[in-house]
């Protein structure tokens, strides 16, 4: 079977990242950003998306975390890209709801083949353990842009920055998770009309 794997580096004036994926993992992570708060989002793609991923990454985080946070949404999106290939076999979409406690989020893709991000996210706050949440928007943009996918994120209910936050990188772990999943039924057909994705 193709192994689902890949491995990016990615070097501006601005950060150095270094991106790991293997989508025949059972959901390791490890992160070395300097952004904590990041790193604990980063680790419930990996444990609910059965991913192993290992971010590396220094930024200008003197300045502010901004430029870190895309180029890791970026250059994991280059990551993913490469490592399904031509997505032949692959069940494409994904969903998930995911609860917890107060907050409820859904996520819906599609390995569409073209970039879309449509976020509807009303944060309870603006930071959570001293990061921006403004800038997971710019890391899903990014993310979205280099591999190529919809993505819809919607915030249905919360109170709880937090948990906001967490039930939708949680979320999005289970809709990768599913869309990546191979379906025997597929065979190792594209799954689209058009034959490419």
């Amino acid at each position: 079977m193709f192994e689902r794997k890949a491995v990016v580096d990615r070097q501006t004036q601005e950060t150095q990242i270094s991106v790991s994926v293997n989508f025949e993992g059972s959901g390791r992570g490890q992160f070395s950003t300097g952004l904590p708060f990041l790193e604990h989002m980063l680790d419930q793609i990996a444990r609910h998306g059965l991913i192993d991923l290992t971010v590396k990454a220094q930024g200008d985080l003197e300045i502010d975390a901004h430029h870190t946070v895309e180029d890791i949404g970026i250059t994991l999106g280059q990551a993913c890209k490469q490592a399904w290939g031509d997505k032949a076999g692959l069940c494409r979409y994904g969903h998930a709801y995911v609860p917890l406690d107060e907050a409820l989020s859904r996520v819906v893709l599609d390995l569409s083949g073209r970039p879309g991000l449509y976020m509807d996210v009303e944060f309870t706050r603006s930071q959570v353990g001293g990061f921006d949440v403004d800038l997971f928007h710019e890391f899903f943009q990014g993310l979205v842009n280099h591999a190529m996918i919809t993505l819809h994120i919607d915030s249905l209910k919360a109170s709880n920055a937090h948990h906001q936050v967490e039930t939708i990188f949680k979320a999005f772990g289970r809709a990768l998770r599913m869309a990546v999943t191979f379906d025997s039924r597929v065979g190792q057909q594209v799954p689209s009309t058009k034959g490419i994705l």
